[in-house]
């Protein structure tokens, strides 16, 4: 083999202009799906590994000179033609302009010093600066390696995506034309690396590229699946850098008892780089038309988005709504959603957020969302190290039908303030803190309160190992509330008027971890015991805004308050035990807690209702245990058993079984609190969950769930079930593979409200892989 040898392309030639390998194979990497190929099979193997036999890279060229390197068996010169003929294994390495090389390898390349014209032939093989790899018979090039004709050509991308076409030369305008082509982002090995078929391919008649634009546009362009079933596509353009293009989406179908056949063909428009608009239009056989924009955009500060429904059709007034719209008459109905942040420092930002729905029943008849409520808020907020502050104001638009709006409050304003310093004389933490809030009601308790604390914590570990806390807290609370009769729950209302409050807390809590071997694993055995002791305090005469589903768990159990909010204070003094125990072996893990607390002396036990497993001077005791078995099994239960009669109060347990093919889920919860049916936020329930997937012949899967109620009338006697209610389930079949995903779903709703009618729904989803925005 003759030394690798560097010529400068100094002479003077007349040069075509130069397609980017790299921009074209991007685009074509973008491109959607694919089709049966005319003239070029793209699933033929090729070898894609390094070149070899690959000289050094040259000098990066300048304006003067175009360095190029190359190798070959063999290399002759005809001085009179200036024609240099290299044959035999022919490797030629260039630099551009930003230092990133580019090789070609053939079996015979002729360049033309007086033209400049470079000619390859036989097993042509092009590696651009990025990867992208082009195979070809004959290929003509610049100095500047860059591709002009082309004939059966491969162009295999670093990201996957291949296109095949049969030639492609170089019009007027510098666009490039490509002849009967295919496209496809597919495998086409399989695992063993045996070739297949790919799942999808596109075939067109002409393929248009243009640099300038770095657009890639098909012509006469149709989609073949399972190498059988052929669909036009109309209007196919990607963009050759990877970035979105505007263009239609694929359409989506569907089917439901309250719209009957559903068509929804959407639009995508960028804008610009940092802004885009989706419009859809919606088609229902029972019903009328819907349309939908969705507006993004990215600012140097943030982020947002704005998305709006609107039709017209007619509803039927549901209990508890204030609709003025008689039933069945038509009438504007939408939706809004919007959100974004914005961080306007490194401290400093500002997020944002709108739900708003006409009515109760437009999400659910439009499958859009299952919310029971949704929440608008904008909130301000500062963070840094040691400190914390929000303002912020909260809104909710209820979607329960029985519940009046009216009573549904707004949080306006919200402050919070927190800030922790060090104890510069025990070592612990202070933490200070202040709170504001403001509730208001059109129809209902309107309430203002404001509190401070500081709470000082301090941590030590002991000679014998054991974790000891001491906690300090004390707190002042003011309240004002007016039209307190509104509120129908006595232990919630307080009383009208100013209020205040004072509030001290001392605690200490210990826990000893003792670990030894235990089963051919290794155990972690955590005794705890805590003590706290807070005065009575002022709790009935305050209004509770907050702190109303109060239930003893494993995750309240050794909290200092164990109400879920701030309006109500657990007094009096009292101790809690529990035990921690952690195994682990190879593959195996087990948690475990359990716990129950008893009061040494009460305070206002009147705010704790029977049922809660606290209102008594001894708790209910309280569990929680998680068994995993790598992640093939992970099974939770959490109970709560009456310290008396041992009753279970709670009995909850998730499963899961299986892997990330095939799985099944489920969930039971029970809630027997035996409780006051005035305490409308702790009812009794109970409620069965499952789902599942099979996967079976290697691409295609079932999968289905269901969520049934079976509370009966002994436990809740205002609820619809008696027993065994199912509220939903869903089945279907799919095939996912490499590039290609197609599922068939059937869902049933048990239950009629307003214009959301029950019965079967179906949905056709289908989606290409690899194939980039669009």
């Amino acid at each position: 083999m003759l030394p690798a040898v560097q010529i400068s392309l100094q002479a003077p030639f007349r040069r075509l202009r130069p397609l980017s390998l790299h921009a074209l194979a991007l685009g074509i990497a973008a491109l959607p799906v694919s089709h049966a190929a005319f003239a070029q099979d793209v699933s033929r193997p090729v070898d894609t590994g390094p070149i070899e036999g690959a000289p050094a890279a040259p000098p990066t060229p300048t304006d003067e000179t175009q360095p190029v390197a190359f190798e070959a068996d063999d290399v002759q010169y005809q001085q009179n033609s200036e024609v240099v003929t290299a044959t035999g294994n022919v490797v030629l390495r260039r630099r551009d302009e930003k230092g990133q090389v580019q090789s070609v390898r053939a079996d015979t390349v002729n360049w033309d010093r007086k033209t400049g014209k470079i000619v390859a032939n036989g097993n042509v093989r092009m590696v651009d600066q990025d990867g992208n790899q082009l195979y070809t018979g004959q290929v003509e090039l610049t100095d500047e390696l860059k591709t002009g004709m082309m004939e059966n050509l491969l162009l295999v991308m670093r990201e996957g995506g291949r296109l095949a076409a049969l030639k492609g030369q170089r019009i007027a305008n510098g666009d490039v034309i490509l002849d009967r082509a295919a496209y496809t982002g597919c495998d086409v090995t399989d695992d063993d690396g045996c070739p297949k078929k790919p799942t999808w391919r596109i075939v067109a008649k002409k393929v248009i590229y243009s640099e300038e634009q770095q657009r890639v546009r098909f012509t006469d362009a149709r989609i073949e699946l399972f190498g059988a079933v052929q669909l036009p596509l109309f209007g196919l353009t990607v963009s050759t850098d990877g970035k979105a293009v505007s263009g239609f989406l694929m359409p989506d179908i569907k089917s439901s008892p309250s719209n009957g056949l559903e068509i929804a063909q959407s639009y995508f428009w960028k804008i610009a780089e940092n802004r885009d608009l989706t419009g859809t239009l919606s088609v229902f056989t029972g019903a009328a038309p819907m349309a939908t924009a969705q507006y993004r955009q990215l600012t140097d500060i943030g982020a947002f988005q704005i998305t709006g429904y609107a039709t017209s059709s007619s509803k039927i007034p549901i209990a508890g709504g204030q609709d003025v719209t008689i039933a069945g008459e038509r009438a504007f109905r939408g939706y809004i959603y919007a959100n974004g942040k914005f961080q306007l420092d490194d401290n400093w930002s500002v997020t944002a957020s709108i739900r708003r729905a006409t009515d109760r029943t437009f999400l659910r008849r439009y499958d859009i969302s299952r919310d029971d409520r949704l929440r608008s808020m904008v909130e301000l907020e500062r963070i840094d190290q040691d400190s914390y502050f929000s303002l912020a104001g909260y809104a909710t638009q209820t979607m329960v039908s029985d519940r009046t709006q009216g009573q549904i409050p707004v949080a306006l304003p919200v402050l919070d303030y927190r800030r922790r310093i060090d104890d510069p004389v025990l070592g612990g933490k202070f933490e200070l803190r202040l709170n504001t809030l403001g509730i208001s009601r059109s129809s209902g308790q309107d309430t203002q309160r404001a509190f401070a604390y500081g709470q000082w914590e301090l941590r030590k570990l002991t000679g014998m190992g054991q974790e000891v806390t001491l906690t300090g807290l004390v707190r002042g609370d003011i309240y004002h509330s007016d039209q307190n009769e509104l509120t129908t729950t006595d232990l919630y209302r307080g009383l009208s008027g100013w209020q205040g409050r004072a509030v001290a807390t001392a605690a200490v809590d210990v826990k000893w971890p003792l670990i030894g071997q235990v089963f051919g694993g290794t155990q972690v055995l955590t005794p705890r015991f805590q003590l706290v002791a807070t005065p009575k305090t002022r709790n009935i005469d305050i209004p509770d805004e907050d702190s109303r589903a109060v239930d003893l768990d494993t995750g309240n159990l050794f909290a200092l308050n164990r109400f879920p909010g701030y309006d109500r204070i657990e007094d009096g003094v009292r101790f809690t035990y529990g035990l921690d125990w952690q195994f682990e072996r190879s593959r195996w893990r087990i948690k475990t807690t359990v716990g129950q607390s008893v009061r040494l002396a009460t305070g206002s036990q009147n705010v704790l209702p029977d049922g809660t497993g606290l209102s008594n001077k001894t708790s209910d005791i309280v569990g929680r245990t998680e068994v995993r078995y790598r992640d093939f099994l992970n099974f939770i239960h959490r109970f709560r058993v009456d310290k008396d009669s041992l009753a279970v109060r709670r009995n909850e347990f998730d499963a899961v079984i299986g892997n990330t093919s095939s799985y099944l889920e489920l969930g039971y919860t029970k809630l027997n609190r035996d409780i006051s049916q005035d305490i409308e936020d702790l009812q009794d329930r109970e409620e069965l969950r499952a789902a599942g997937r099979i996967a079976f012949a290697r691409y295609w899967s079932l999968f289905g769930s269901a969520v049934i109620n079976m509370t009966d009338r002994s436990e809740d006697p205002e609820n619809g079930s008696n027993g065994f209610q199912p509220l939903r389930t869903r089945f279907g079949a799919a095939y996912e593979d490499d590039c290609m995903q197609l599922a068939l779903t059937w869902r049933r709703d048990y239950e009629t409200l307003g214009d959301v009618k029950k019965g079967d729904s179906f949905q056709l989803s289908f989606t290409l892989k690899n194939i980039g925005n669009h």
